[in-house]
């Protein structure tokens, strides 16, 4: 909460609950945030506002977008090719570079060359921490092009400057627009930059930020949502009536493969902390979760089981794994962000893990049906 909030006397809102009743022509609207859904909303009202006051606490990257219709030909070869949206993600799950993936390249994702870029070959394995120099070294000249983007674009050098990311590339959900960051040539445009702390006080008449007040008739707040602490793991009770995120808050949070998690038998999370499988592409993720999910249904019936748990040892190795990937990866989220919790999360408790060997232990566990504590409902 931002404190005040509950005195102005305004209209306000969420944009995930968006009021179509307030009419925004010729008013004086704020917007509280600069992430990916402001990105998007911010052009769009700013050719209907009287004056927009932009608070931002941390610049977005704004990329690209490089936007295209899908053609009529893609179209119809893509409904004579079976299965052709899954081998589309599988290649796209091969990309390792944040950008490239998002970016996305056409002729690899259709399948018309053989790969998205020209391999190296190292002399020797490089160890983790030459990993993370290197990917350090490439986001570094990403953002420096984005930086430079801001340059060329903005007119006003101070906003320019407030509006260029400091953050390794991929810290921050990366965006991509092709006006957002024209938008702040309008003259009704104003970014006030509230950085390291983002807006602190509101009162009945709009927003307060270094004693200076900004009077608004409608202050929408972009201030995005908490991600992996809904209210779904809140009301999952354990076999011990203990609920999941009361588990996760007094052990730290632990699981098998980001799906079981002990004291929560028949439990499948999809898509949760600790969950890997996936790439850039958050359905390849859940692809690969309702598999492993599948194969486990089919394989209780098959054995006459009606419950599944994890063993404690199972669940702490792999909890391990995913706290030393997330120290390791470090370097990369030097920037507050949902992904880390806004920099107070644990290691091993991201929103995304940051291993790479998620595949590994799921074989690993299939083969062996060590990790799994089968039985049968009292």
């Amino acid at each position: 909460r931002i404190d005040g909030m509950e005195k102005f006397a305004g209209e306000s809102f969420h944009t995930s609950r968006w009021n179509y009743d307030v009419d925004l022509a010729g008013k004086r609207v704020g917007i509280i945030g600069t992430g990916a859904t402001a990105v998007q909303v911010i052009p769009e009202i700013a050719k209907a506002v009287g004056e927009l006051y932009v608070f931002q606490r941390t610049p977005s990257t704004i990329d690209v977008r490089d936007q295209r219709h899908t053609t009529d030909e893609e179209i119809e070869k893509w409904k004579s090719e079976p299965g052709w949206a899954r081998s589309r993600r599988a290649r796209f799950a091969r990309i390792s570079e944040g950008r490239t993936a998002i970016k996305g390249n056409d002729a690899y994702l259709a399948g018309e060359v053989e790969d998205y870029k020209e391999r190296k070959e190292h002399a020797t394995r490089l160890s983790m921490e030459e990993l993370v120099a290197k990917q350090l070294d490439t986001n570094f000249r990403i953002m420096e092009q984005i930086r430079a983007r801001v340059d060329a674009i903005v007119d006003d050098p101070a906003t320019a400057e407030a509006l260029k990311p400091y953050y390794p590339y991929g810290c921050k959900r990366p965006t991509f627009h092709d006006e957002f960051l024209p938008t702040f040539n309008r003259p009704n445009v104003h970014l006030v930059d509230t950085a390291p702390t983002g807006v602190t006080e509101i009162n009945e008449r709009g927003v307060v930020h270094n004693g200076v007040e900004y009077p608004l008739d409608v202050l929408i707040y972009a201030t995005g949502f908490q991600w992996m602490a809904t209210s779904t793991f809140n009301m999952v009770v354990g076999r011990d009536g203990v609920g999941l995120s009361d588990k996760w808050q007094s052990e730290g949070t632990k699981t098998f493969l980001g799906i079981h998690s002990k004291g929560f038998p028949n439990l499948f999370i999809m898509t949760g902390p600790q969950g890997g499988g996936g790439s850039f592409n958050f359905t390849d993720a859940i692809d690969a979760h309702s598999d492993y999910a599948a194969w486990m249904i089919d394989l209780m019936q098959e054995r006459g089981e009606s419950v599944v748990d994890v063993t404690a040892d199972a669940e702490e190795r792999y909890a391990e794994h995913c706290r030393n990937a997330d120290v390791a990866t470090a370097p990369l989220r030097d920037c507050l962000s949902y992904y880390n919790g806004h920099g107070d999360a644990e290691p091993g408790s991201l929103a995304y893990y940051g291993g790479g060997r998620w595949h590994k232990f799921r074989i690993a566990a299939q083969d062996t049906l060590e990790p799994y504590v089968f039985g049968s409902v009292d």
